[in-house]
C-alpha cells in the first residue's frame, strides 16, 4: 500500500516555513490505518520489550493500539503539566521552538525495555528528550517505531549516531 498518498502536506504550518505532514487523513481511512498498525504491530514484535511509550500526541494514537495488540503498559510522555502525579521532566528543541516533556515517576524502572512511538520523526529533539527521560527512569530503549522519518531533517540520524534503534514505515522530505 502506498501510505504517502493518505498523508496531506500542509505548507507553512504551523508557521512559515515549515511543511506539516498531517497523518488525519491516513487515521480517517479504516484501510490505511489498519495497514499501518499491523506493520507496526509486526515490527514491535521482533523487537524485545516490556512496555510501550507514546510521545504526545499522536504518537498516543499508534502506542496505544500497539500496547493493547502486544498485551504490554502503555507509558505517556506528555507535555509539561499534563500529568497529575510526580514526574520527571526533560527539557528538548523542537523544529519551530522549544518543550518539556514529562513520565510519572512511577511508570518505569531498571526492569523495563521501552519502545517509543510516535507520528514522525523530524530535528529529533522530542525522541531525544524521550529516550532521556526513559534513561532517567533507568529503564533502557529498545527502539523507536515513527509512521514517517523526514529524512532532509537530522532526528533519525542523531538517534542512530547515539546508539538508538528506529523504524519507520514512510520517508517523506522535511522541506
Amino acid at each position: 500500500m502506498n501510505l504517502k498518498k493518505y498523508i496531506r502536506s500542509i505548507p507553512n504550518y504551523p508557521k512559515k516555513g515549515i511543511l506539516f505532514r498531517d497523518i488525519t487523513t491516513l487515521l480517517e481511512d479504516p484501510k490505511a490505518f489498519s495497514y499501518v498498525i499491523k506493520k507496526m504491530h509486526a515490527i514491535s514484535k521482533k523487537i524485545p520489550h516490556t512496555k510501550i511509550a507514546a510521545i504526545e500526541a499522536r504518537g498516543f494514537v499508534f502506542a496505544a493500539t500497539l500496547a493493547y495488540l502486544n498485551k504490554k503498559p502503555l507509558v505517556l510522555l506528555r507535555k509539561k503539566n499534563k500529568l497529575p502525579g510526580a514526574t520527571i521532566s526533560q527539557k528538548f528543541k523542537l523544529e519551530y521552538g522549544t518543550g518539556i516533556i514529562e513520565v510519572h515517576k512511577n511508570s518505569l524502572n531498571k526492569n523495563d525495555k521501552v519502545i517509543i512511538v510516535d507520528d514522525l520523526i523530524a530535528t529529533g529533539g522530542t525522541a531525544l528528550a524521550s529516550a532521556k527521560i526513559v534513561e532517567k527512569c533507568k529503564a533502557k530503549v529498545s527502539a523507536f517505531l515513527f509512521l514517517i522519518d523526514l529524512f532532509d531533517l537530522p532526528g533519525n540520524n542523531k538517534l542512530l549516531a547515539r546508539g538508538y534503534k528506529t523504524f519507520k514505515l514512510i520517508d517523506f522530505p522535511g522541506h
